[in-house]
C-alpha cells in the first residue's frame, strides 16, 4: 500500500522503478529533460576573482567558450546542485570542473549567496533566459589563488578588471543575461565604483 500523497497525474503503475548501480544524483539525459520540462532546477554560479591584500576584487575571470551554434560567448562557472549534495559541494565541484584543480578556491564562509538569479525559458520574465529550463541559480563571488587551467567546454578563462568585466562590451557576450548577474555580484562585494 503507498502511503504517498499522488501528483495529479500519477496512476497506479506508476510504482517507481529501481534505479540502476552507479551515482544516484546524476539523472541521464533522458530523466534531465524530463524534469526539466517539470520542475524549476537549483543551479550554482560562481563568478571567479582575484584579491589584493586587503580583500578588494583586481581581477574577474569569464569563460570563453563556443556555443552550440558555433558563437564565441562568454559565461561563469555554473552547473547543477545534485540530490543529496550541499550548495559548498555543488560550488567547489564545478569550480574545480571549469577552471581546474589547481585554481584553489577561497569558498566563503557563509552560505548565503551574493544574488539569485531566476532563468526562464522565454524572455521578459526576468533578466534572465535559458531556452532549456526554469532554474533558479545561487550566485557567488569566489576568490581563487591559484593557476586556472580551465576544463570541460571552456577555451579560457579571461581575467579584466571589474569594471570592464561589468561594462556593457562583456555583458552583451554573456549569455542569458549573465552580464546583470556580474554586475550584482560585483556589486555586492563592493567592486564597482
Amino acid at each position: 500500500m503507498s502511503v504517498r500523497t499522488p501528483d495529479p497525474d500519477w496512476r497506479d503503475d506508476d510504482e517507481p522503478s529501481a534505479r540502476p548501480q552507479g551515482n544516484p544524483g546524476w539523472l541521464t539525459d533522458l530523466e534531465l529533460a524530463e524534469v526539466r520540462g517539470r520542475l524549476p532546477l537549483l543551479y550554482v554560479e560562481a563568478v571567479p576573482v582575484r584579491v589584493d591584500g586587503l580583500g578588494q576584487v583586481t581581477e574577474v575571470g569569464l569563460l570563453l567558450r563556443a556555443n552550440a551554434v558555433g558563437e564565441m560567448t562568454r559565461t561563469l562557472v555554473s552547473g547543477r546542485v545534485m540530490y543529496g549534495e550541499t550548495v559548498r559541494d555543488a560550488l567547489f565541484r564545478h569550480l574545480e570542473k571549469d577552471l581546474g584543480p589547481m585554481a584553489f578556491p577561497l569558498l566563503p564562509a557563509s552560505p548565503l549567496p551574493a544574488a539569485v538569479a531566476e532563468y526562464f525559458p522565454l524572455p521578459g520574465i526576468s533578466p534572465f533566459t535559458d531556452e532549456r529550463q526554469h532554474a533558479v541559480s545561487l550566485v557567488y563571488v569566489v576568490p581563487v589563488t591559484g593557476t586556472c587551467e580551465p576544463r570541460q567546454d571552456a577555451l579560457e578563462v579571461t581575467w579584466m578588471p571589474p569594471e570592464e568585466a561589468a561594462g556593457l562590451t562583456v555583458g552583451a557576450e554573456l549569455e542569458g543575461g549573465r552580464g546583470v548577474l556580474v554586475r550584482q555580484a560585483l556589486a555586492s562585494v563592493g567592486a564597482l565604483r
